[in-house]
């Protein structure tokens, strides 16, 4: 048997997904990781012509995790449904609004089986958004005419955009506020409002109450002329006004009928309650109708969304995609400015270091583990090795970032460093004993004195065992480190092994520098 998950499905899990993000009992965030993609080569979840394709399996997933650097949370303000981006050009064809294109009933200028798939939308220069209900096509002119007015208008009421008669009839629906067009305006895609069934502002209530047929009973808007029939009869002034019927009720279009063919079809009221609709011809048949069937005009209502254009622009404009921003910049020391990174994703609900049980609430997190060190590091490279000998073994991490004005490095642990380190995999090694174990680096040397060695690079220092706090002054400045040390050490402020990973991105390694941020901006697509 044959079966399809709908554009309705998918535009409601888009819409599920943002309210699982507002949530507050939720916290989502964008984090960025793995800062040596191709070395130690082979590395586990690494190779050498990095990016590879994610795997999607709780191995890997946890892997992501141990390799993650620092996250930044999403909120309100950054994050956003979208839809196509459609840019209105002057003498362009766009395709005008329906609700039955199908495989049999293509889009004539998108050649699109899915209405969502054709060109029925534009967004102007101004960054208003305007949907297209009439194009000036007709079943003799499928495709229309080009457009030859840019709209700008904000009325309420669709109408034509200017005086060229070009035929084209566009509803105003909304416009992109300057600060979505900075943080989410793309080649590709458009920002839908987040709030619009709930939205106090008063330019959006006036576009929804506007579309509600419910409470104006302006809902039909356009009937297609397919067919224009033979014989039908003129009134006395020719343009005679039949209802549309159907499960709705109210509607009405006035007719323009020249030697009995129907030219125009104008709705004159759009009344409420429409699923579907036919227009009335029965007075104005021809004759002999029943025999030269050939002679029937047809006349489409075009059935808008639910309750009206305007009322659900998730719907009308099928908003089945969503838009995450995220910005990292060195603001805190959170985000190290010399670290690189290849991955991006999107965790939900990892919890604090200190407890399992409680959620991390943060507006953003390291995952990394600190060491405040004593002596100034030089021609240290970022994903290269850090280890310390231990009484019970070896504790090994990957260097993440080093800065020289506060001698903090900052390291993370996978498996990698512990797999068998030829095979990179569970094979059997001489030295698993004491090297198989994941250690972390301690501050005191076993005996409980200080100084305790780390090797990087070239480099021989020792954990500065003496410091403990969040910030460190310099001179006359102080420094915020974003973690709070113990003795010299610092723990990431997530539990890495919390949380659901629910996107991951493999990219191109990425350097930091001082002077850079980072816009990440994720689409999903549902």
């Amino acid at each position: 048997m044959s079966a399809v998950v709908t554009d309705q499905f998918r535009i409601s899990n888009a819409a599920n997904f943002v309210d699982s993000v507002l949530d507050t009992n939720n916290s989502y965030y964008v984090f960025l990781g793995l800062s040596n993609p191709s070395t130690p080569n082979p590395g586990f979840g690494r190779n050498s012509s990095w990016p590879e394709n994610p795997k999607d399996n709780f191995q890997y997933l946890s892997h992501y995790k141990d390799t993650s650097l620092f996250g930044k949370k999403i909120n309100g303000k950054n994050i956003r449904r979208v839809v196509p981006k459609v840019t209105w050009t002057s003498n362009t064809r766009y395709d005008m609004y329906r609700h039955d294109y199908s495989a049999t009933n293509l889009t004539p200028n998108s050649s699109t089986a899915r209405l969502y798939d054709s060109q029925y939308f534009v967004v102007n220069s101004d960054f208003n958004v305007y949907i297209c209900l009439d194009n000036g096509s007709s079943g003799s002119f499928p495709k229309g005419g080009t457009s030859k007015d840019e709209p700008t208008f904000t009325d309420l009421e669709p109408t034509a955009a200017g005086n060229s008669g070009d035929g084209y009839v566009w509803k105003y629906l909304f416009s992109i506020s300057p600060s979505d067009v900075i943080k989410f305006d793309s080649t590709e895609y458009i920002v839908v409002p987040n709030d619009w069934e709930t939205s106090t502002d008063t330019q959006i209530q006036n576009v929804r109450e506007a579309g509600d047929s419910t409470i104006n009973f302006n809902q039909i808007k356009k009937v297609y002329i397919e067919n224009g029939g033979i014989g039908y009869n003129n009134d006395s002034d020719g343009t005679p006004i039949v209802n549309i019927v159907g499960d709705g009720s109210g509607a009405k279009v006035s007719l323009k009928i020249i030697d009995g063919v129907i030219t125009d079809a104008t709705v004159t009221a759009g009344g409420s309650g429409y699923s579907y609709g036919m227009v009335d011809l029965s007075t104005l048949q021809p004759n002999d109708l029943n025999s030269n069937p050939n002679k029937a005009a047809k006349l489409i209502p075009i059935i808008p969304p639910s309750r009206g254009h305007g009322y659900d622009i998730y719907k009308e404009l099928g908003a089945d995609r969503v838009l995450i921003y995220a910005r990292f910049d060195d603001s805190t020391k959170d985000f190290p400015i010399d670290t690189k990174f290849s991955q991006v994703g999107i965790i939900k609900n990892p919890t604090s270091f200190t407890s399992q049980d409680v959620i991390f609430t943060g507006s953003q997190y390291s995952s990394l583990f600190s060491v405040k060190v004593n002596s100034t590091l030089s021609n240290v490279s970022i994903g290269s090795t850090i280890t310390q000998e231990q009484i019970t073994g070896t504790a090994k991490g990957y260097l993440a970032s080093y800065d020289s004005e506060t001698n903090v490095l900052k390291y993370y642990q996978d498996r990698s460093l512990y797999f068998n380190p030829t095979n990179m995999d569970h094979t059997d090694y001489v030295g698993l004993g004491t090297v198989g174990s994941i250690l972390s680096i301690e501050s005191k040397k076993s005996d409980g004195s200080e100084g305790n060695s780390v090797v990087l690079s070239n480099n021989t220092t020792s954990v500065d065992a003496s410091f403990s706090g969040s910030t460190l002054t310099i001179g006359s400045k102080e420094i915020d480190l974003g973690v709070n040390f113990t003795e010299g050490l610092a723990n990431p402020e997530i539990n890495r092994n919390t949380g659901d990973i629910i996107y991951i991105d493999n990219r191109k390694l990425v350097t930091r520098d001082g002077k850079q941020k980072e816009d990440v901006k994720i689409i999903l697509e549902f």
